[in-house]
């Protein structure tokens, strides 16, 4: 049954109280598998979070399990143009609160009065990376960005779906639906990826066997980010469950920490065969 809002504000969002001002710390780094190179006393981050609530909300769907959509991002040119094309596509999802992790010092004003636009429920963290990560030859992107959210989930929250969503990736609605119920941990295919142009698991009567993607370098889960969802009781079950400073590897060493075995995979997408994900970055 689809219960996702097509084409109208949810009624819960329609208004915004500004009343609350969080400030969370992380007093050391995750703990779990190997994060590479040791990190400077940059790597305690302090995060100035602006946490926006609801407050007035559509009871008709409490009963939904509440999605967290992490998106990591950072400040370009593009910046803004690419936030309020996903804020406008997240608007139509009810029971869902966005958290936007950027990686400057401080929370952006300019920014955060974006966010407010869409009556969106959601968390603004500065999270920048580690200045010894900068000077990697290759840099692992948005990993800060990820951990730190994971640091606020872990915090407040004891309920929901976790999903990572980059802000140059396009959703369609209906992978809210699919992802809404994971127990574990679900999976689908990601368009527009690597040199096959899509990344996906492979079934056999529906388990998951295997996966089809162009760069597997020896991983045990060659998936994209954008490809799985995680049911936030299971993360917390795993308490050092992390992502690592390793580039290329954040989404198998941070699914490998959660101890996941392919029978623990939930497929969606109509059994892997719809693309609800494609990652636009060039």
């Amino acid at each position: 049954m689809k219960v996702e809002l097509r084409g109208s504000v949810p009624a819960f969002a329609l208004r915004k109280s500004g009343k609350t001002f969080v400030k969370t710390s992380l007093s050391k780094p995750d703990q779990g598998v190997d994060p590479g190179p040791p990190a400077q006393k940059s790597d305690t981050l302090t995060l100035n979070s602006q946490l926006v609530f609801q407050d007035k909300r559509n009871k008709k769907f409490d009963d939904l399990p509440i999605i967290y959509f992490v998106t990591p991002t950072y400040p370009r040119r593009e910046q803004v143009a690419e936030l309020t094309r996903l804020g406008q596509t997240l608007m139509h999802i009810v029971n869902l609160h966005w958290i936007i992790a950027d990686d400057v010092p401080t929370c952006n004003t300019m920014i955060g009065k974006l966010l407010k636009k869409f009556g969106i429920p959601f968390t603004h963290i500065a999270s920048p990376m580690p200045d010894v990560y900068r000077k990697s030859s290759v840099v692992p992107r948005g990993v800060a960005n990820r951990r730190a959210a994971l640091g606020w989930i872990r915090k407040n929250i004891h309920s929901g779906v976790l999903y990572f969503g980059d802000d140059d990736n396009t959703f369609d609605l209906e992978l809210f639906d699919e992802i809404r119920f994971t127990k574990k941990v679900s999976m689908f295919p990601v368009g527009l990826i690597g040199d096959y142009s899509v990344s996906s698991p492979v079934l056999m009567e529906g388990k998951v066997i295997g996966f089809f993607d162009s760069w597997p370098a020896k991983r045990k889960f060659p998936v994209d980010m954008a490809g799985f969802a995680v049911n936030i009781g299971f993360l917390l079950s795993h308490p050092h469950a992390t992502m690592p400073y390793k580039a290329g590897y954040e989404e198998d060493q941070f699914l490998v920490s959660l101890g996941l075995k392919l029978e623990d995979i939930e497929p969606k997408g109509n059994a892997c065969t719809e693309v609800l994900s494609l990652d636009l970055c060039i």
